[in-house]
């Protein structure tokens, strides 16, 4: 079911946009989520959808119908890796081969479903499917995916995504020896023209991109490399590292000289930095190289 909250708009809000003059009646919710609420129709001002610039009058009567978690979802029953955990978020240590959320021919057996069967209270900012998810990261990808329980959260979380305040590493082995001990890759990113489930360097109309990479151990024919995001575009290390040669081992998509291992990619999430959303204290989780990632290193010379 949905909540309904009414408000009535008394003198020291007048003639304030809907949008802020909400953020002072709910101090829970910023601007930007009161402001798509009211373009979904989930606020009503007399009775009336309105749009977010109405300047609210003395007496408006505010309705917002705010949306609780959807229960439609099927369960997947699925063992959580739960590196962390509290009551605005959950961290976990997503394993090689599950899909984030529902769509593309999964539709019951991603992350989201094993949420809802771990009975876990998720946020809705980002619609019923994606119920929690903030910020995700590839089906063959593995490593560390925060979730958000509640709206608040999911807000706070997305700021430092979008000011690039929350810092995300990875670990990944490329084809090649990289000379360089440390490097920077810029190039916009969009969907690939000959290929739609690859994306790729689009200098017209790819949206900004920046990869750094630091070199950890050079092998006779591989890099061990430390990847860090500047922005969150989909593929982005898979397609900025093949943009300068080094595709990233087991790459079906973005790799055709793969020969060692040809079973996802080998690229981990292993360190997230981020703000807690409540206490703003400065956070940073790790988690370890999956065993076939070891076992991969412990063969190569």
């Amino acid at each position: 079911m949905n909540s309904e909250i009414k408000y009535i708009v008394d003198k020291n809000i007048v003639s304030l946009r809907l949008d802020r003059a909400l953020t002072l009646l709910n101090k829970e919710y910023s601007r930007a989520y009161f402001s798509n609420m009211i373009k979904n129709n989930q606020i009503l001002v007399n009775g009336k959808s309105v749009s977010p610039s109405y300047n609210v009058k003395l007496n408006d009567e505010i309705t917002c119908f705010f949306k609780d978690q959807d229960s439609s979802l099927t369960p997947y029953e699925f063992k959580l890796d739960v590196i962390y955990e509290d009551e605005d978020i959950l961290v976990i240590n997503k394993p090689k081969g599950l899909v984030v959320h529902p769509g593309g021919g999964h539709e019951n057996d991603t992350l989201v479903n094993a949420l809802i069967y771990n009975k876990k209270k998720l946020s809705t900012v980002n619609g019923a499917l994606r119920v929690g998810i903030v910020h995700r990261i590839d089906k063959d990808t593995s490593g560390l995916l925060l979730i958000c329980k509640n709206d608040k959260a999911h807000i706070n979380i997305a700021e430092q995504l979008k000011d690039h305040s929350m810092y995300r590493n990875y670990v990944a082995l490329v084809d090649g020896v990289i000379t360089k001990d440390a490097g920077k890759v810029i190039g916009p990113i969009g969907r690939d023209k000959n290929n739609r489930l690859k994306m790729a360097i689009d200098t017209v109309n790819g949206k900004d991109a920046i990869t750094h990479f630091k070199v950890l151990k050079r092998y006779e024919k591989y890099t061990l490399i430390d990847c860090s995001l500047e922005t969150g575009r989909t593929h982005q290390i898979r397609v900025h590292m093949s943009s300068i040669g080094h595709p990233i081992v087991g790459d079906s998509l973005y790799n055709g000289s793969t020969n060692i291992y040809n079973n996802g990619q080998l690229l981990h999430a292993y360190k997230l930095t981020f703000k807690h959303p409540s206490t703003n204290e400065i956070m940073t989780l790790e988690a370890p190289l999956p065993s076939y990632f070891k076992d991969i290193l412990n063969e190569l010379k």
